[in-house]
């Protein structure tokens, strides 16, 4: 459980701990996306980061992630994904599936 959908406001990020597994959820457009916080280049934590529309900007040497699906949009360097989670609502309450 990630929380209510009332704490996650529209474009807001915040980080969960599931399943062993360091995850940042975003709201974008209404829509709840969920990938992993850890950013593959030097292991910076995505969620203090920058996010702008569906690009989340790692906080450290500014790779950027598509919030959307955990995949690098850019970097000097190819990067691997961070890898993307399930979301669903019940209710006001959203989950993701680990």
């Amino acid at each position: 459980m990630v929380g209510k959908k009332s704490d996650l406001g529209e474009g807001k990020m915040i980080h969960i701990t599931a399943g062993g597994k360091e995850i940042v959820v975003a709201n974008i457009n209404g829509i709840y996306y969920a990938i992993g916080n850890t950013c593959t280049h030097s292991g910076a934590e995505l969620h203090e980061g920058e996010l702008q529309g569906k690009e989340l900007r790692c906080p450290w040497h500014g790779a950027k992630w598509d919030i959307t699906n955990g995949n690098l949009i850019w970097f000097p360097q190819n990067l691997n994904p961070v890898g993307s989670y399930p979301t669903s609502i019940e209710q006001d309450t959203v989950y993701v599936e680990i």
